[in-house]
Parts: C-alpha cells; sequence; structure tokens
C-alpha cells in the first residue's frame, strides 16, 4: 500500500478518489436499507452530491492533456442524477431503482475497476 502516491497526486484526484469511494460505500447502504423513509431521501442527496462531485471533478482528470473515452460517462452521470432524482420526486420507484443500479454499476464500479489497471493511480496505491 503506497498512500504517498495518493496524498502526492493533484487535489482534484484526491477530491475525485475520495467522493467516489464515498459515493461507493453509502451507495450499498442505499441500495441495502429500507427505502421511501426519511433516512434514505436524505441520504440520497448526499449521495447524489458526492456523485455530482464524482463528475465535475473527472472533467479536469486527463492523461496527456487529452480526453479519455471513460469521460464519455461524465454526461451519462449527469443526465442519471436528473432522472434519478426527477423518478422520486414523481413516486416512480421501479424507475428510481433501476437509474440508482445503472448509476452505481455506469458511474462507480466499472470506471472504479479502470483505476485499477497499471499506470493509474489507485494500482500503484494498492501495489505499492
Amino acid at each position: 500500500m503506497n498512500i504517498d502516491a495518493f496524498l502526492d497526486a493533484p487535489w482534484h484526484i484526491q477530491l475525485h478518489a475520495g467522493s467516489a469511494i464515498a459515493a461507493l460505500g453509502l451507495g450499498a447502504v442505499q441500495l441495502i436499507a429500507p427505502k421511501g423513509t426519511l433516512p434514505h431521501r436524505q441520504l440520497g442527496y448526499v449521495w447524489a452530491g458526492l456523485m455530482l462531485t464524482v463528475a465535475v471533478t473527472a472533467i479536469f482528470i486527463r492523461h496527456n492533456g487529452a480526453f479519455s473515452w471513460l469521460h464519455v460517462l461524465i454526461p451519462v452521470t449527469l443526465f442519471g442524477l436528473y432522472g434519478l432524482i426527477r423518478q422520486a420526486r414523481k413516486g416512480q420507484t421501479g424507475k428510481h431503482r433501476i437509474t440508482a443500479l445503472t448509476l452505481v454499476f455506469a458511474a462507480l464500479i466499472i470506471p472504479g475497476a479502470f483505476s485499477f489497471l497499471p499506470g493509474r493511480l489507485m494500482h500503484q496505491v494498492v501495489t505499492g
């Protein structure tokens, strides 16, 4: 484990990774915990804020100054968050659940897995 690699990274990368890890953990809680309760709604807004932070900070993470194919997930995440909140407010629980699951996988788990590839920051942090 090489936490120094993480601490030496630019602040926007630290914010991005920290928000993504927090969103992944809170997302798991949200998917397991009882739905429709006040804590679920309140934590849902916290989760949406974390996801917004992940998406916005991803804009500034570039390899050699260029966007990667993972940047396609930024607008997907932003539109997904809009839909997620709209569906919750309209009481469309089935659609809300599908959108939430899609966001967790498409915006957190899949890009998170790629962050552990050799040459990426999380790979350096984990393998030293």
